[in-house]
């Protein structure tokens, strides 16, 4: 992804990923477990925002909501800043906000609109549904109760990721490799991976060879402390 490469209307974009996730407020489901008070996914903390460089040249000029990541915003933890840009893939940003107090829905980040799912590429490089961050299980309320998950937030979600892999395979790459990850995380558990298809029906996808079993989400073993 560079300057030349065709650029993606972001207000159109992120206008149509604003479906709530859950029904609920799920932020006010995790806060309590957090020594900060706040929702896991808002904490800078326990989780560093990225946005695309195109998605953060429209953020910059309609909101004072973000600023780029310096490292030092986690009073408890700082960061050297090259340390996670090593890992950051060259078309992704990391990014801070002013916190969950002054969110500004609408100029929310993609990265924010997703979590705390991730585009799942099958081994044949097909994007098939949403998969999940296992390292959120024990902060994330929605990894315990997956069957919440709107039927418009998915759509949104698909239709979201279906327009930046049309323009940018690097980030599609970037996922396939993601995914290929999970399955192997999977693998040594002799887990298999929950996954929210495209199709609209909820799987547990083998890691091994990518069998797909159809299941009630509402059966799933709920993650502690939200068991």
């Amino acid at each position: 992804m560079d300057n030349t490469s065709p650029q993606i209307d972001f207000k159109n974009l992120l206008d149509g990923f604003k479906a709530s996730t859950t029904p609920l407020d799920c932020g006010k489901l995790c806060a309590p477990f957090n020594p900060s008070g706040k929702p896991f996914c808002c904490d800078i903390c326990h989780a560093v925002p990225v946005a695309y460089k195109p998605e953060w040249d429209y953020l910059k000029t309609h909101t004072t909501l973000w600023h780029l990541w310096r490292g030092d915003e986690c009073s408890d933890e700082p960061m050297n800043p090259d340390d996670l840009l090593e890992d950051t893939p060259e078309h992704l940003l990391l990014l801070s906000c002013k916190g969950p107090d002054h969110c500004e829905r609408e100029y929310r980040a993609t990265s924010c609109r997703q979590f705390p799912f991730f585009p799942y590429i099958s081994s044949d490089s097909i994007f098939i549904g949403l998969a999940h961050d296992w390292e959120f299980e024990s902060k994330c309320w929605i990894l315990s109760h997956l069957e919440q998950v709107t039927s418009d937030y998915r759509q949104e979600f698909i239709k979201t990721f279906d327009l930046i892999f049309s323009y940018w395979m690097d980030d599609f790459d970037n996922y396939a490799a993601l995914s290929e990850e999970v399955r192997e995380h999977y693998l040594t558990l002799h887990k298999h991976i929950p996954l929210l298809h495209r199709n609209g029906s909820d799987y547990l996808i083998s890691p091994k060879n990518e069998t797909l079993k159809k299941i009630n989400l509402s059966k799933l073993k709920k993650h502690p402390p939200f068991a």
